[in-house]
């Protein structure tokens, strides 16, 4: 995968207006609600992210801002629907994970779009985990006992997805490649489908953000084996990390907004101080904790080098998938 360089990103964002800003701020910003378009069925992390900024900032706002879920072509359906949005008036933003720019260029010869360019960065939102999970059938406990029982009956084991691309599709692939794992693949729209799959027994396994499983694991209907980031969560501290067996493994998500390239400065410049003061509020840490959740807040620059890196371990994994455009 060709290394993207952000110092560009970061300085496009501070001249990516269409509108005079003193005019622009002086109109009121917003003027109507505030749409965050989000390239996933609900249900999956992206989602649950939006939504809970989504009643704060809104607050903070005056305007209402809701959620329009776009899932298809790895974030291009969610991207067409930006541009077709209207953005120069600056109340439509992208809230997701970053595959949609660190493998959807790679697998999707119509994903023309670059950061810094065509897409901007307004906000890193937060950090959170994915989970291995296991179908109770499986008699699977941890991730010792997934590896041992993958490897006994090679090929005859799945592993449902949020899609051919997603932070879910590659975290399983960099563990298969790094142990020379033999499971088959099954991608589906969103975690909204991926979930109910694993619960009806229809995969065997899953990775999934902790929001569309929690109720599941409860109820004992799924079992957490593993989480794909570098160490363990503050707020699951018991659930073991990949990277406990495969050393620098992490394949976190990182969740931020983005917007068109043609979105006043002023309107990223309100979007992103507003998420950095929501994401510290005591009920949205609360409600965050319990989905293992990580709130940050950091504003353009940070959230490009973070895209950065994220394209580096995605572009690896994505080429042990043997992912090519269409």
């Amino acid at each position: 995968m060709q290394r993207r360089t952000f110092t560009g990103a970061a300085c496009a964002v501070c001249a990516a207006s269409v509108l005079p800003d003193l005019v622009y701020a002086q109109a009121g910003y917003p003027t109507k609600p505030v749409k965050f378009i989000v390239p996933y069925a609900p249900g999956g992390l992206p989602d649950t992210v939006a939504r809970v900024v989504a009643v704060r900032l809104g607050e903070r706002l005056g305007q209402g801002v809701f959620i329009d879920n776009r899932s298809g072509g790895n974030g291009m359906v969610a991207y067409q629907a930006l541009l077709q949005s209207n953005p120069g008036d600056g109340h439509t933003f992208i809230v997701s994970d970053g595959s949609m720019l660190s493998i959807t260029p790679l697998i999707n010869k119509a994903a023309n779009y670059r950061l810094g360019k065509e897409i901007l960065p307004v906000s890193l939102i937060a950090r959170s985990p994915l989970f291995l999970v296991a179908h109770p059938k499986t008699g699977v406990g941890n991730l010792q006992e997934f590896i041992a029982l993958v490897r006994s009956k090679p090929g005859q084991f799945t592993y449902g997805s949020s899609g051919i691309g997603s932070s879910h599709h590659l975290t399983m692939e960099a563990l298969k490649a790094a142990l020379n794992l033999d499971i088959r693949h099954v991608p589906y729209r969103g975690s909204g489908q991926s979930t109910p799959a694993l619960i009806s027994g229809q995969v065997d396994f899953s990775i999934a953000a902790l929001p569309s499983i929690a109720g599941f694991v409860q109820s004992g209907q799924a079992k957490v084996l593993a989480s794909n980031a570098g160490s363990r969560s503050a707020q699951a501290p018991d659930i073991p990390t990949i990277a406990e067996i495969l050393p620098g493994f992490d394949f976190s998500v990182v969740v931020g907004v983005m917007a068109a390239s043609t979105t006043p400065q002023a309107a990223i410049d309100r979007i992103g101080k507003e998420i950095a003061e929501v994401v510290k509020m005591p009920d949205v840490i609360k409600t965050f904790d319990a989905s293992v959740i990580n709130p940050i807040g950091a504003g353009p620059l940070e959230y490009a080098k973070v895209i950065e890196h994220e394209n580096e371990v995605m572009g690896k994994a994505g080429k042990s998938a043997n992912l090519k455009p269409e």
